[in-house]
């Protein structure tokens, strides 16, 4: 298995959004944020041979790294065209051996069904959803992880820092459970012209989640 630093190295070519939107909460996921989830989840057996899925997958950051760790299937998910458009030229860049399949659908109501994407293998959910920090998009990440309680096996989800006990409350109301929690620190360049510096370090939290699937009857097509 690579490292987390080389994983690292490999995503840093991958571009940002060429006109990204506020209200959107589009940001970059830092490559090394991203690294250390995905090696984290390879380590766990949560990437090797899965499906992986990225909701809200952006320009392809969190998709790329499982496709560089040997996903057997990749799916991005994402409602702006435009940035899927820089996440194909991403996937070229990076070079991974894994075709990821880029979908242009709204993350919370995607079209793919479980009894399909869950046949051969399970799911891996890794995904960066909006924090909901801008008025009128507030829990914007419950949304997502309604998503993710019908579609996943095994969760990985970014959060705004002081998520703890929601997340936790949605996972066991949903039939999940955290398992993993851990602080990361997103160090992203200045994206919007309201912002006042060149860059900024926000405090967010990363949390693994296994889904109970025993009620399963395999999922509708």
């Amino acid at each position: 298995m690579a490292s987390r630093r080389g994983l690292e190295g490999e995503l840093a070519v991958v571009a940002g959004f060429a006109d990204p939107t506020a209200s959107l909460e589009q940001y970059p996921t830092p490559a090394d944020v991203a690294a250390h989830v995905v090696h984290l989840a390879d380590l766990r057996g949560d990437v090797a041979d899965r499906t992986v899925v990225d909701l809200g997958a952006g320009t392809g950051m969190f998709a790329l790294g499982a496709a560089l760790r040997g996903a057997a299937r990749v799916v991005g998910v994402e409602l702006d065209a435009g940035a899927l458009a820089v996440a194909r030229e991403n996937e070229r860049r990076v070079g991974a051996r894994t075709e990821v399949h880029w979908v242009c659908a709204d993350a919370t109501r995607p079209p793919l069904a479980r009894g399909r994407l869950s046949a051969e293998r399970p799911i891996t959910v890794i995904m960066n959803p909006p924090f909901g920090a801008q008025t009128g998009n507030e829990h914007a990440d419950r949304a997502f992880l309604e998503t993710v309680a019908d579609l996943a096996d095994v969760s990985y989800s970014v959060h705004n820092a002081g998520s703890r006990e929601f997340v936790e409350s949605f996972a066991a109301d949903a039939g999940g459970e955290v398992t993993d929690a851990f602080a990361a620190t997103l160090t992203l360049d200045r994206t919007f012209d309201h912002q006042t510096s060149e860059s900024a370090d926000v405090d967010a939290e990363v949390y693994r989640i296994e889904w109970d699937r025993d009620s399963d009857n395999g999922g509708a097509d």
